[in-house]
């Protein structure tokens, strides 16, 4: 064989392997600025996670500059069932809930329904003249005084309306809090009964994580004349072709949801049945209850990421973006997390965390991105500046797998950016 017909063999040949295995070089394996070989980081950290028994399962999803570079399932979705982690399988993403009930009532805002700092009472008359809780005297009886003002909307977009999220201790407002059992009713039940509770702290002095989203979504009901789930139905799952989004656990659906795992005394995995008490899969509330698969909630967040569109459909305008997007605690006020503790390097939008200082916040991140999490592991992201969006669905409740996980998630999504 002639030397240039060796060549042209051993040049085909090449080509033939490089095909064969996914690529012909490394820039081949970037996507819109984002390393195929530095997301598979993601996936083996992940994975140690379920191979270890820490979780049962994941799915993580990525999108930058419009297009999705990364979608993984891995795990187990139900471990006694031996039903497979998949890229449709759903998650009660519980507080994730709290974002999507924020932009239905922007989207009032924007229709000029209301004012950010028109007082509650002026739409929920069943919460005019709350009083102030000042303690408990020597026998443990409450007492009360006039606040300095009265909550505002803006307060429930930013949790420092004065309200609590339930019973926090032994205090009298803790019982009247228990009593009520506010999260088990309706949204109209829900603020007629948080209108006979005092106020736990003065308005816009704290920052205290609370039912403040519930009450957002008796807003939407009272200024769109809609129940709530109708609402978010069809002004924005449905504009958005958003399809595998429920409110609860439906029971025609129970098979593709993952299960929402504790840990036992042995340090094993056991299913939790949260969603298994009367009531409880079938609920309608704005801090916590609706369900996606990752996917669709990143479907949710690309329209964020995008200021208010997507392929053609506007929910908000650029400018309330911006506006959700700005960090709204008054002066003085720090936000707490969600657990306890203090939330370093960030403030609080209209209805999600903002990130103020990346350093102080200490992880790679940008100023201005926002997102929130959910109660059983679930989480998400979007970095306007990046235009990047990222989904991290798990279903544990407790630590370890809580906020630490949530934070590698996004050191490991961050790290993969090579533009």
């Amino acid at each position: 064989m002639k030397n240039k017909e060796k060549s042209l063999l051993a040049l085909a040949c090449a080509l033939v392997l490089a095909l064969g295995t996914g690529g012909v070089s490394a820039q081949d394996r970037v996507r819109a600025g984002m390393s195929a070989e530095r997301l598979e980081r993601l996936d083996d950290h992940f994975h140690r996670y379920v191979d270890d028994g820490t979780i049962a399962g994941v799915v993580t999803w990525v999108a930058r500059h419009g297009q999705v570079v990364h979608e993984d399932a891995y795990g187990m979705a139900d471990i006694a069932a031996k039903r497979a982690m998949a890229d449709d399988t759903y998650f009660y993403v519980y507080s994730m809930t709290k974002p999507v009930t924020s932009v239905a009532l922007l989207m009032l805002y924007e229709e000029g329904k209301f004012q950010l700092t028109d007082p509650l009472a002026r739409y929920l008359p069943e919460m005019a003249n709350l009083k102030l809780y000042d303690g408990d005297d020597a026998n443990g009886n409450m007492k009360v005084k006039e606040p300095a003002r009265q909550p505002t909307i803006q307060d429930v977009f930013r949790h420092t309306a004065g309200f609590l999220y339930g019973p926090a201790g032994n205090r009298s407002i803790d019982t009247l809090y228990r009593d009520a059992n506010m999260m088990g009713g309706t949204l109209a039940e829900l603020t007629q009964d948080l209108g006979q509770i005092p106020l736990a702290y003065e308005p816009g002095t704290q920052w205290v994580y609370s039912v403040s989203h519930d009450v957002q979504a008796r807003l939407v009901e009272v200024l769109s004349g809609m129940p709530f789930d109708r609402f978010v139905q069809e002004r924005i799952f449905d504009p958005l072709d958003i399809r595998e989004a429920v409110f609860g656990r439906p029971e025609k659906l129970r098979d593709q949801f993952a299960t929402i795992y504790t840990v036992n005394a042995d340090g094993g995995l056991v299913p939790n049945g949260a969603l298994d008490g009367p009531g409880a899969a079938s609920r309608v509330l704005g801090g916590i209850s609706l369900s996606f698969t990752a996917r669709d909630y990143g479907r949710f967040a690309q329209m964020l990421v995008n200021s208010g569109e997507l392929d053609g459909v506007r929910l908000l305008s650029r400018k309330t973006v911006d506006l959700m997007d700005m960090n709204h605690l008054p002066d003085g006020v720090s936000r707490g997390a969600a657990g306890g503790g203090n939330a370093g390097g960030e403030g609080y939008g209209l209805g999600v965390r903002v990130v103020t200082d990346p350093a102080k916040a200490g992880n790679l991140t940008s100023t201005g991105t926002f997102g929130w999490s959910g109660a059983a592991g679930t989480h998400f992201f979007v970095d306007r500046e990046e235009d990047l969006v990222a989904v991290f669905m798990i279903q544990k409740m407790g630590s370890p797998g809580g906020p630490s996980m949530t934070d590698e998630f996004e050191t490991l999504v961050y790290q993969a950016i090579v533009d």
